[in-house]
């Protein structure tokens, strides 16, 4: 008799225990994510429900530019960010010494070039001014989208590593000024034309599709993912955020809330 109630005690004892580490194991984690207000910020905001019902509370901190999310990453102010390209990454990461990781990319966003004065780049005039992003990768893209727009003569090879000092035909002479990206659209009314990020063309109420002169193809390299630091990658709730992203509703989500103007690159 005293054995059977030993073993219910037990029994009992060891029930308690699992459900204590099923209550442990559905503890709800929270993940500080930083990202561009458009378009991260906008997916990132859908997906935000449906990782709550899985136990994960996003936290999304809006950064206006390139340079403070990785920081923040590094430093662990923030679990993630979602603003960026590998390249960039992969670059930023190198000259600053930092151990980054890029998760499997979520979508592309074109750069395009945009006026407030001009429609066509056949308006484009001797000597005029246009403005592209500082920063070297996208402003590697820049310089190849009026490359293929016959405005510019590049380097054999350079690719997207272009720069400035690459141009080796310029038969306009144009003027090729480098500004912080976020600063870009806010060029439009001092010069002729502007390669501007789709981050803050979006941003500034620019359509891709309806206001750009020149858009970059849509078999660009240049997906956007989700960073986050070396080691971190396997995470259980850094691959559920990952792979709800990469979901077909998120797919969705892109192509209408975006209209065309983002490309989903799963």
């Amino acid at each position: 008799m005293k054995k059977r109630f030993l073993l219910k005690l037990l029994a009992v004892s060891a029930f308690a225990a699992s459900l204590g580490t099923a209550s442990m194991a559905a503890e709800p984690v929270t993940i500080k994510i930083g990202a561009s207000p458009v378009p991260a910020g906008d997916i990132l905001n859908f997906v935000k429900p449906k990782l709550a019902e899985k136990g994960i509370n996003l936290k999304i901190i809006e950064f206006s530019d390139y340079i403070q999310p990785n920081l923040a990453l590094s430093d662990k102010e923030i679990d993630a960010n979602f603003f960026q390209h590998k390249p960039f990454m992969d670059k930023f990461a190198a000259d600053r010494g930092l151990k980054l990781n890029a998760m499997p990319g979520i979508f592309i966003a074109p750069i395009a070039l945009y006026s407030n004065k001009i429609k066509d780049v056949k308006e484009i005039k001797k000597g005029d001014r246009i403005t592209i992003p500082n920063d070297p990768t996208n402003g590697g893209r820049a310089l190849q989208l009026l490359a293929s727009a016959g405005l510019l003569k590049l380097k054999d090879n350079v690719g997207h590593s272009a720069s400035i000092e690459d141009i080796v035909e310029n038969p306009l002479k144009l003027k090729i000024i480098e500004v912080e990206a976020a600063t870009l659209p806010r060029t439009l009314d001092d010069v002729k034309a502007s390669v501007i990020n789709q981050t803050y063309a979006l941003s500034s109420g620019l359509n891709p599709v309806k206001d750009a002169i020149i858009i970059e193809s849509k078999d660009s390299p240049y997906a956007n993912i989700v960073a986050v630091r070396e080691g971190d990658q396997n995470k259980p709730e850094i691959l559920e955020l990952n792979n709800t992203l990469r979901t077909p509703e998120v797919k969705a989500f892109i192509l209408e809330h975006f209209k065309g103007s983002l490309i989903p690159s799963f």
